[in-house]
Parts: structure tokens; sequence; C-alpha cells
């Protein structure tokens, strides 16, 4: 039937027959097999498609194709290069109206996003053309001869065919790759960067600008002649393309930090300067300001403060002439609002060396947030307020509290006029975030502020998004839409969400988890409100992040709770437990259910036994064996992908970073264990029982290798917490954490050799047969060639300790005296500061207790001991507060008192030793 009504000469029966079709393939988009029945249909549905373009009366085919291409990509597979013709040949043609266009551009772009294998086999004599065309459309930007000197851009051009097609550019690259699209793209650059027309260069910057994403594993060997390339149009004379030059700069300073930053500062910062000079085009000036924030955000601080004092100089004097510009009427807000926005960048990096330009700047900047009332200068007030909250930040509470209650107090201000800020104020998230700074900086100091900050904190975390159902003509209509995001319900309806107010929500809520974090027992009295907005919001699906916060809040209000007494806490927690449960249960996003298991899990560790019921336990317990039957899952699905027809080695990469994601929240999960096992120890055993054989699948050799080391982890955390009761399951892991104590991986290698250390320290003297059998695979990997590379040094320094934990606590089957002078020959550690103190901490005990062996005949080994002392503390080995520090320092001072002895020692120290030793032996008790 539908066969026949593709063919019927009515082209409203085509029509309709071709949306039919795509409906019902939409309805079982995930079903291939059904998909393959309607293949046949598809030449018909392309003619008819095609010719609903040319006639252009009726859009609804060319967006069914966007719809399945983005949801059943693989239907279209056999009429792939038909409908890549099609479309860009549409695409070309200048006469096709320009919406028809960017919606045949949208149909390959969401291809190649949806199937980039399928789209880069079946579709690699088209990429040229593609290119070509994207690229040529880049360069439709119109003339403007006051584009350089507008204070106030207008964005309404977010939607031209220049900008969309800039989107579509990075899409490409994102979806398939650098490795098919960087050599295209750049040979066009090239040719386009030589052309006089400004408008090619502006566009051949701006792809470079566009696509590092995309191509950054071939742009990264690639970036010294591509900057060399983008820095000879500095002084382009067209401002645009000095304009798009500085974007492309400040866009590579954040898709390749840091190696943007520490290879290339000595051409990118004179080159930021020079276009900071351009005060005739207030946009590139601000651009370049913009371009000096990325270059800032991810450079290591000693190559920023080599420029420090080059870069504040520029600034300043900026900022100073701005200011004059705009007391006298000239404006320029614009450049205002970018070098606020720049000098906090360079503080929040520089730290606490800005601290030389503070008080001069400090004045200046009060008098900005002071002055700058009217409604034109909100957004610059609000930028002002957040570079002083950074710049607190960065020096210090001693510096800063002179001025921070002024700066309270100018902060509060418009909200104590107005008692409430409107929600499309700009100043309102720059306000929410910098008192959370502040805060921070002052510490508790901050409390007498938190009655005024709290109603409008608390108003932006309440914030309901504003929804929407509109048909396609009404969403059409939208003065502006760019706040709204939609998501198509059939061929008609949309469901709308203001998006623009979710940002301000998120902020407001981490803000609140800052406050009960940095103020504990002062922000009890908003404990119980706060939780109550807090815990509905685990399920807020609209915003991740808001989640996240909710989630962050929990083990921080519950300490806030403590103050008033455990049987308020109890309450709190009865709310809250129930919720965070289901909420882990139904969480969609990996990153955000790991960030849930964290909260719970410093939960369960803060309120110690008797804080899950039997129920919540078995139903932490059941989440835990879903979401591992899901990781087992998604393991086998990726091997299955990796067998397709389509897949490849950027597919791989793909695979690689879903793994990440999938290892995440692994970790969270036996993070969850290890609270349990640390709260509860072996009365928790009766509901490891239900799960355990999960944890063991995780040791099964044909499991990855990060299976290994977080299953391994929970085994460690069984036998340390646990102790001798760990044998109950020694079925499950005893072979396999012998038996990686030598795996190729280093990861797994530590994890396995952690335990095997706390099996020492820990499990009994039922283990001391293993704890004999496993010496010689621990002085393996301690002797192997490659031992103390920085891939293994943790896991040998692990190994050094775990041997230390077998001598002293399970030594009854180890021949003492043949491994101990060996192990004297592996110290000093340094790397692994958590195994350290206990390393040390076994050396000071044999010393204290006059071990011959450590000692040698006559005291011999004493210059040695003194050494290893003085390398440890030379390497940071160890805080010289700890107690085993204290020892070592005493052991020090007692073989002082020996004067030949000690005479003996400093003749082995070379200079920086003899140097350490003279500083601990002049440290106080």
């Amino acid at each position: 039937m539908l066969h026949q009504s593709l063919n019927v000469p009515d082209t409203n029966v085509q029509v309709q027959a071709v949306k039919a079709i795509c409906a019902f393939i939409l309805h079982h988009d995930k079903v291939i097999e059904i998909q393959k029945q309607f293949t046949d249909l598809l030449p018909n549905m392309m003619r008819i498609t095609n010719e609903s373009l040319m006639a252009e009366t009726d859009d609804s085919l060319i967006k069914l194709l966007v719809d399945l291409s983005e949801n059943a990509p693989k239907f279209l597979r056999s009429q792939l290069p038909n409908i890549i013709e099609m479309c860009l040949k549409y695409l070309g043609s200048t006469e096709t109206s320009e919406s028809y266009r960017q919606m045949c551009l949208e149909v390959v772009v969401t291809l190649a996003e949806t199937a980039p294998a399928m789209m880069r086999k079946e579709s690699s004599k088209y990429i040229i053309q593609l290119i070509g065309q994207v690229l040529e459309l880049m360069a439709t930007v119109e003339e403007d001869e006051n584009w350089g000197t507008q204070d106030d851009p207008d964005e309404t051009d977010q939607e031209s065919m220049s900008v969309i097609a800039e989107s579509a550019l990075d899409r490409l690259a994102c979806g398939l790759g650098g490795k098919t699209m960087l050599p295209h793209i750049l040979s066009n650059v090239s040719t386009m960067l030589a052309n006089p027309n400004w408008k090619y260069r502006h566009a051949a910057l701006m792809a470079i600008s566009a696509v590092g994403e995309g191509c950054h594993k071939q742009m990264l060997p690639m970036l010294p002649e591509i900057l060399d390339g983008i820095l000879t149009f500095l002084q382009d004379p067209h401002p645009r393309v000095r304009y798009s030059m500085c974007n492309a700069i400040g866009q590579m300073a954040a898709d390749f930090a840091p190696t943007f930053q520490k290879k290339f500062h000595e051409k990118i910062v004179p080159a930021i300067l020079l276009l900071l000079e351009d005060n005739l085009n207030p946009r590139v000036q601000a651009h370049a300001g913009a371009a000096l924030v990325n270059f800032c955000e991810d450079c290591p601080k000693r190559t920023l403060l080599s420029y420090m004092d080059l870069i504040m100089v520029k600034l300043e004097s900026i900022l100073q002439a701005r200011i004059a510009d705009l007391v006298k009427g000239g404006g320029r807000r614009l450049v205002l609002e970018q070098m606020v926005t720049t000098i906090a960048s360079v503080a929040d990096t520089c730290e606490g060396d800005f601290v030389k330009f503070y008080d001069h700047l400090m004045p200046c900047l009060k008098e900005i947030i002071r002055n700058a009332v009217a409604p034109e200068l909100k957004l610059l007030r609000g930028k002002t307020i957040e570079c002083v909250s950074l710049i607190g930040l960065a020096v210090g509470q001693e510096k800063f509290l002179v001025d921070a209650s002024d700066v309270m107090d100018l902060m509060l201000a418009t909200h104590n006029k107005d008692e409430k800020l409107s929600e499309d104020d700009p100043q309102t998230s720059y306000l929410i975030s910098s008192w959370a700074r502040m805060c921070k900086v002052m510490g508790q100091q901050f409390e007498q502020y938190l009655p005024l900050v709290i109603g409008p904190v608390m108003a932006a975390a309440s914030l309901k998004p504003e929804v929407a159902l509109l048909d396609n003509e009404d969403m059409t209509n939208m003065t502006d839409n760019s706040e709204w995001q939609f998501v198509p319900l059939g061929e008609q309806q949309n469901f709308g969400i203001r998006t623009s107010g979710l940002e301000d929500k998120a902020s407001a809520c981490e803000m609140l988890v800052c406050y009960a974090r940095e103020l504990k027992t002062g922000f009890a009295p908003y404990a119980e409100d706060v939780v109550k907005l807090m815990v509905p919001l685990l399920k807020f699906y609209f915003h991740d992040n808001v989640r996240i916060a909710a989630a962050q809040s929990m083990p921080s209000l519950l300490e806030c709770a403590e103050t008033r007494g455990p049987e308020y806490l109890q309450h709190m927690w009865g709310y809250i437990c129930p919720e965070l449960l289901q909420a882990i249960e139904s969480e969609p996003e990996p990153d955000v259910s790991a960030e849930m298991y964290d909260a719970l899990g410093k939960c369960i560790e803060l309120l110690g036994t008797g804080c899950l019921s039997d129920k919540w336990m078995k139903d932490l317990l059941h989440t835990l064996e879903k979401n591992l039957t899901s990781h087992f899952e998604n393991e086998l699905q990726r091997f299955e992908r990796r067998k397709d027809e389509d897949y490849d080695e950027v597919v791989e990469e793909r695979l690689a970073l879903e793994d990440t994601d999938d290892v995440y929240k692994l970790s969270k999960m036996t993070d969850i264990m290890h609270a349990l096992f640390v709260t509860f120890k072996t009365d928790f055993f009766q509901y490891f029982d239900l799960i355990v054989h999960q944890f063991a699948k995780l040791l099964d050799t044909d499991k990855s290798a990060s299976d290994h080391q977080w299953g391994l982890c929970v085994f460690d955390d069984l036998i340390e917490f646990c102790g001798p009761g760990c044998a109950k399951y020694q079925e499950y892991f005893l072979r396999p954490m012998v038996a990686y104590v030598t795996d190729i991986n280093s990861e797994v290698r530590q994890a396995a050799i952690y335990g095997c250390g706390v099996l020492g320290m820990c499990g009994g003297p039922s283990f001391a047969g293993v704890c004999a059998e496993i010496m010689p695979f621990l002085l393996q990997v301690i002797n192997s060639s490659e031992a103390r590379s920085v891939d293994n040094i943790s896991a040998t320094e692990n190994a050094i300790s775990a041997i230390a934990k077998i001598l002293e606590y399970n030594s009854s089957a180890v021949n003492v005296n043949e491994i101990l002078p060996l192990w004297l020959c592996y110290l000093p550690v340094s790397e692994d500061t958590d195994e350290a103190p206990f390393v040390y901490g076994y050396l000071c005990k044999l010393i204290e207790s006059h071990h011959p062996l450590v000692l040698g005949q006559n005291n011999s080994n004493i210059p040695s001991l003194i050494r290893i002392i003085a390398e440890a503390f030379l390497r940071d080995a160890i805080d010289r507060t700890h107690t085993v520090a204290q020892r070592m320092i005493m052991i020090v001072r007692g073989i002082q008192a020996n004067q030949e002895v000690f005479n003996a020692s400093l003749a082995v120290l070379n200079p920086e030793q003899m140097k350490m030793l003279q500083s601990l032996l002049m440290t106080n008790n």
C-alpha cells in the first residue's frame, strides 16, 4: 500500500505516504530488523523529498529527513550518496532560499554526528565539496563600516548563514574527526588566507577556531605552523580579520591548554598586548582581553608571573582610560566590562603574587561598584563585583579583610534598595557567585551577612523553569528563541523549556553548598530550609549541575544539623536518605550518579553505624547490583560495536571516552563500598553476601584493567576494615590478588600490592603462608628495570610499604634476616605520600629498638640511615608536623649526641641533604 502511495500521481498523497513511513520508522528507531523491511521504499521517498525541495512549498519532508538522520541514520544507508548529493546541490545553490539551505546542511551535519563511521566510509568522495561549501558560506558575512566601534554589539546575526556554517564546521569536525576533515580544511584555509577579500581571511581564521576540538589530535603536532600562520594577520588592515585572529588565539588557548601556553607564551602574550592597543576598535580590543582570559585560565602560574607586570600595566592603563571616557559620556562599556574580567582572570592565576597591584587597583574597582548604578551599567557593575571577589580570594584574608566589609556593603546596596533582584538583572548571577567567594575568604566573619544574602540565593535556587507547548508556527514566530530549547513532539508540536535561568539556578545551588561547607555551624539555622529545597532537586532533570549540587549539599547540611542534636539529625537523614537512594537508581547520567554515590558515601561515614535501615541497605545494594549489571552490559556492547562494519579508529576513540565515563561511575560505586566497610565492618557481611559475586566478577581475567583495579579496591577495603574476618571471602579475592601483583598495568599492580600489604597487616596469622608466597613477587616488582619510572613509581613504593607491613605484622613464615637488608636498600620512598608515614614509622621502630640488621655492626649503617631521613624530608615525603616525622627528627638529634658517629654521617651527605639536616635540627618540637 505504501509503495503504491509513493507512486500515485497525486503529490499530496505521495507526501502523506512519506510522512507515514517516517513516523513508523521513527517509532521503531531502535529496531533495525523492522527498518530493513522498508529500505526498498527509500528511493521513492528521496525522489519525493527532492521534488519538495525544488518546489519550496512544504518544508516538512526535509525536516523529517533531519529527524531520520538524528534517530535512525542506519535506515538511510542505502541512499546515503543520493541524500548527500541532494543536500549539497541545494546547499550550494544561491537560488535556494536560506532556510532550505540551512536544513539541507543540517541533514548532512546530523548524519556526521549520529553515524560518523558510516559517513566516513560511505561519503568520503563528498567531503571536499562539503567542506568547500561550508567555508564559502562562512564568508558570507555582511559589510558594516561601524562594526569595530560598536559598544553594544548586535547579536541578531546568530541565525545568519555564516554563523550557522561556522557551527556546522565545528560539528562536522567533532563528528567525522580530524583525520577526515583537517587536511581538506587546511588546504582551503591556506587559499582563503591569501584572498584580498577580507571576508575570506576572516572566515579562514574563524574556521581554525571552530575545528580545534574535533581535530585536536591532528592539530596538536601542527600548532607551531598554525600559530605562525595566524600571527601574520596581527596587523591586518581590516578589524574583523584582527578580531577573528584574536578569536583563534583565544580558542586555541582553551582547546590545547596547557600545552599551548607552555610552548608559545613568548609569541602569544606580545600579540595579545599589541591587539589591546587597538583603541579605535573597541570590539577588537575587548576580544583581545577575552583571549587573554582564555590564556590565563590554564596557564601555569610560573609562566604567567613572568608577564604579570607587563600585562597589568597594559590592563590598568586601558581601565583608567575607559573609566575616563565613561565619566565624559564617551561610552566604551564593552571594553571596560572586559578589562575587569581579564584583571580578575590574571589575579585568579597569579594568586598571592597579585598582591602588589592590590592597593592602587582596589579603590578604583570599588568606585566602579559604587557609581555604576545606571541601568545600562548593571553588567559592568556585576563583572566588577566578580573581579573584586576573585582578587580577594587571590590575595587572601589577611590582605583583603580590611576592604571586605566595605565591599560587602557595596554589593548589598542594590539588594537593600530593591529588596529582591529581578531575574533578568545581569548583576544577579555575579552577586550570587561573588558572595560565595566572599564567604570563602572571610570565613566565619561572613556569618553576619548571611541573613542578607540567603534570600536572593534561595530565590535563584528555587527558580521554576518556564516551559511551553508550541506548534511549529508559534515556535517560528517567537521573538527570542535563543533562550529556549525545544524538543519536537510529533510532527507539529514542540516542548520547550526556557534555559536562560537554569544556569543561574545551578550557580545558586552550588553557592548554597559553598555556604554549608565553609560556615558549618554558622549555616545551621538555614539547613532545614535548604534541605527542603535541595532534596526535590535531586530529580531536577532539566540541568545536570543542579542535581550534582543538590547531592553535594547533603553531607554538608547533615554536618550543619549535628549542632541541633542526634534526634534532629536522624530526622533530617530520614528525609534525605530514601530520596537520595531513589535518585541514584533513576539517574540517567553516569557523571551525575557518580556524584550522588560520592555524596551518599560521605553521609554514611559521617553518620556511622545505624544510619541505614535494613530496607535502605537492601535498596542500596539493589541499585549497586543494577548499576554493575549495566556496567558489564555496556562493556559487552562496546565489544560488539568493535565488530561493526563501520568500526574504525575514530569509533575506538569514542568507545574509549564512554569507557572512561563508565569507569568513573564504577570508582564511585567502590567508594560506597569503602564507606560501608569503614562504617559497619563485619556487620556488613550479611549484606555483602548478596552482592559479592558482582564485585568478584570484576576480577575475572577477561575483564578490563580498570575492572581489575576497582574490584581489587573493594576487597582491599574488606581486608583493611574487617581484619581476619575477610578470610570468609578469600575464595573470591586471594588468587586474583596474588596474580595481579605482577600485572602489566601499573594501577592494577598497585591495587593488588596494597591489598597484599593490608592482608599482612590486618589479615591475621591464617594468612602467614600467603604473605611468604607474595614476597618474591613484591621483590620482582621493586627490582624491575622500570620500577622507578613515572608510571610505575607508585606501585613500586606500595610494594616497599607492603613488605614493611608483612615484616612488622605477619612475618612468621618469612625469612626476615634475608628480606630486611634488601628492604633498607629500597629506601627512601617519596612519591606515595600516603604510604610514606607507615614506611618511615616502621624504620623508626627498627632504629629505636636498636635492631642489629638495621644499625649494622658497630653502628656502621647509621650514616646511610641519616641520609635516608634527610632525603625523605628533602623530597617532601612526609609533613614535618606528622608524629612519624617528629620521631625521625628525634632520632637525628639522638645521633647528634654522639659527635663521632654524627660527623661520619655528615660526611656522606650532599650539600642539599646537609642543608635539610640543619633545618631539621633547628625545628622546635
